[in-house]
């Protein structure tokens, strides 16, 4: 499970990029379009961080209780 965990975060990264690359390529000819991909990608990168910060407090919980 933790396995999963621990690439499912790294999709969010890569949506994140997508984003990226789809508002530097719409931001001349769909500036609304560009600002939907904004919000993707702040949104992305945060659901990675608070994923990250979940799975190392769960597998810091599951090392206390082994010990």
């Amino acid at each position: 499970m933790i396995k999963i965990l621990k690439y499912t975060e790294y999709v969010y990264l890569i949506v994140a990029l997508f984003s990226l690359y789809r508002i530097f390529s719409d931001w001349d000819t769909d500036r609304q379009n560009a600002y939907l991909f904004v919000f993707f990608a702040v949104v992305s990168v945060g659901m990675f961080l608070f994923r990250r910060n979940y799975r190392k407090k769960f597998e810091q919980r599951k090392r206390d209780n082994q010990s």
